[in-house]
């Protein structure tokens, strides 16, 4: 009986459907990542990315369907073109307000 047993811890084949299930596992972990990513492609929401948001090399994503663009900032203030449209006050309490030039 005993016999019986050591042949049964020396077959090869318990080693090969242990690998068939981790690797099972680590694609399934793959799987939850890849669906979590806000940037996901599989999704159709429109998602914005700000990385290293305040800092001279802040780059914005913006995902609207299957469309990605970026924006890149060369570090320089009041940088293109338009018009002033008005001013914002923060309040105390930490409100914004917005008052629209005539």
């Amino acid at each position: 009986m005993s016999r019986f047993l050591d042949e049964e811890d020396t077959d090869p084949m318990l080693s090969v459907v242990n690998l068939v299930d981790l690797f099972l596992v680590i694609i399934g972990i793959l799987m939850v990542v890849i669906a979590q990513n806000p940037l996901n492609p599989f999704s159709a929401d429109r998602v914005v990315v700000v990385e290293n948001p305040g800092e001279a090399d802040m780059r914005i994503t913006v995902k609207d369907g299957e469309t990605l663009t970026q924006y890149e900032s060369s570090g320089e203030m009041g940088e293109g073109q338009g018009a002033r449209a008005g001013v914002t006050y923060r309040l105390d309490d930490g409100r914004m307000i917005y008052v629209p030039e005539r």
